[in-house]
């Protein structure tokens, strides 16, 4: 029997990790020219998908508020 495979796409997680993995192994410096550039692709490829889903994510938020009626916003400061 065939196991079916996730359409599903990475989460924000992932991508997020893969993204560091690709930063790591860039800092590193051993790669050649050309994985570095592949490396590149990738890590903006992923860099942008991090972004939309934050964006995506601000916005059902800020929805979220709207909803109840009391729209404001304050700065994010993340415990340090």
């Amino acid at each position: 029997m065939a196991t079916k495979k996730s359409t599903k796409s990475p989460t924000f997680e992932k991508n997020l990790s893969d993204l560091e993995t690709i930063v790591e192994r860039m800092e590193g410096g051993d790669q050649s020219l050309e994985k570095s550039l592949e490396d590149f692709e990738k890590g903006m490829a992923l860099a942008e998908k991090c972004e939309k889903s934050l964006k995506t994510a601000e916005q059902r938020v800020e929805k979220l508020i709207n909803q109840q009626g009391k729209l404001s916003t304050e700065p994010f400061e993340p415990e340090t």
